[in-house]
C-alpha cells in the first residue's frame, strides 16, 4: 500500500454514502477531506470550472459534458445517487387537463437545460410518449455547469426574478420540470401513473436512472491507482451498508456491468439533444475505471 492521501472531496450525505461519512466505513489509505455543503449540485460549477475537487460526486450529465470539453476528471462506476424520473414533471390542472403526449408546442420549465433529471425526462418523453422535442419551448433558469456549453435555440432564459412553480402556478408555462415534490393544490403528475411506468421503464432499460457517479481527478487516477481502488472499496462498503432494494430496482447500482446499460441510454439521450457535440461509448467513458479496477470494477 503506497503513502496514505487526503482527497478533497465533495460528497453528499445520501442514503449509500453515510456509512462513509459517518465514519463507520474508513480506510488506512484514503482520507477524505469533506467540504460541507447543504445541497451537494450547488458545488457542482466549481467542480468542473474551477476544478476544486480531488474527489466528488457529480450529475451525469455535467460528467458527460466535463469528458466531452476535456475536464481532467475520470468517471467511476459507483452510483451515489439514483432514481426513477417519471414523478418529476407537473401540470398546472387548473388549465384544464394534459397529457404526456400532449406536450408538442408547450412550454416547459426546468432548472437548467442541462439538468440530468431533464435529460432523463425529455427521453422518455420523446421515446414512450411521442413527443417532439424541437417543438417544444424549454424555460430555464441557471446557467450549465460546463462553461463552454451553449443551449441550443429551444430554450430560452426566464425573466430575472421568476420563479419555476410560480410560472407553472400562474399559466406562463404549460409543464415544469420540479422534482421530488408532491402534488399540492392544482400542481399535479404530468404521468399518474408515475411510480408504475418508473419500474417498468426502469426494468426495460438497464435500471434505475442514475443521476449522480463519483469521479476523481485525472492526476491521481494515473499517479495512485491504488487509491482509485481504495475510493471504489469504500464507497461500495457505505452502499452495502444502506437497506435499499437490490437487484432491477437498485437505485445504486456499482460495477461497469450494472451501470453500462444506463450510462448508454444517458449518453444517447444527452447527444440527441444537442447536450454532447459526439455520443461517447461506453467503453469510453469507463477505460480508465476498467483498467484499474479489473475484476472487482465488475
Amino acid at each position: 500500500m503506497g503513502e496514505p492521501v487526503t482527497l478533497h472531496s465533495l460528497l453528499g450525505n445520501h442514503p449509500g454514502t453515510r456509512a462513509l461519512r459517518s465514519g463507520q466505513v474508513s480506510s488506512p489509505l484514503v482520507t477524505f477531506d469533506y467540504f460541507e455543503v447543504k445541497v451537494v449540485n450547488t458545488q457542482f460549477k466549481a467542480t468542473v470550472r474551477d476544478l476544486k475537487y480531488d474527489f466528488a460526486e457529480l450529475a451525469i450529465v455535467t460528467i458527460l459534458q466535463a469528458q466531452a470539453y476535456d475536464k481532467p476528471y475520470v468517471l467511476l462506476p459507483a452510483t451515489i445517487v439514483g432514481r426513477n424520473q417519471h414523478h418529476t414533471i407537473f401540470y398546472n390542472a387548473d388549465r384544464g387537463p394534459l397529457a404526456a403526449s400532449d406536450l408538442n408546442g408547450k412550454r416547459v420549465g426546468v432548472r437548467a437545460y442541462t439538468q440530468t433529471t431533464g435529460t432523463w425526462v425529455r427521453g422518455f418523453l420523446a421515446d414512450d410518449y411521442g413527443v417532439d422535442l424541437e417543438t417544444v419551448r424549454w424555460v430555464t433558469f441557471e446557467d450549465p455547469h460546463v462553461a463552454e456549453y451553449r443551449d441550443p435555440p429551444t430554450v430560452e432564459r426566464a425573466a430575472e426574478g421568476k420563479v419555476l412553480r410560480q410560472m407553472l402556478l400562474d399559466g406562463e408555462i404549460d409543464a415544469a420540470i420540479l422534482g421530488d415534490v408532491a402534488e399540492e393544490g392544482p400542481l399535479k403528475h404530468l404521468i399518474p401513473d408515475h411510480e408504475a411506468a418508473g419500474q417498468r421503464w426502469a426494468r426495460g432499460h438497464g435500471g434505475v436512472p442514475i443521476n449522480h457517479l463519483a469521479v476523481m481527478r485525472t492526476s491521481i487516477v494515473q499517479s495512485r491507482p491504488d487509491v482509485v481502488r481504495e475510493v471504489y472499496r469504500v464507497l461500495k462498503e457505505s452502499r452495502a451498508a444502506a437497506a435499499l432494494p437490490t437487484g432491477p430496482d437498485d437505485p445504486l447500482r456499482f460495477g461497469i456491468g450494472a451501470v453500462s446499460r444506463s450510462l448508454d441510454q444517458v449518453a444517447s439521450y444527452a447527444f440527441d439533444q444537442g447536450l454532447l457535440p459526439r455520443r461517447p461509448s461506453v467503453d469510453e467513458l469507463l477505460a480508465d475505471a476498467s483498467r484499474i479496477l479489473g475484476t472487482a470494477g465488475d
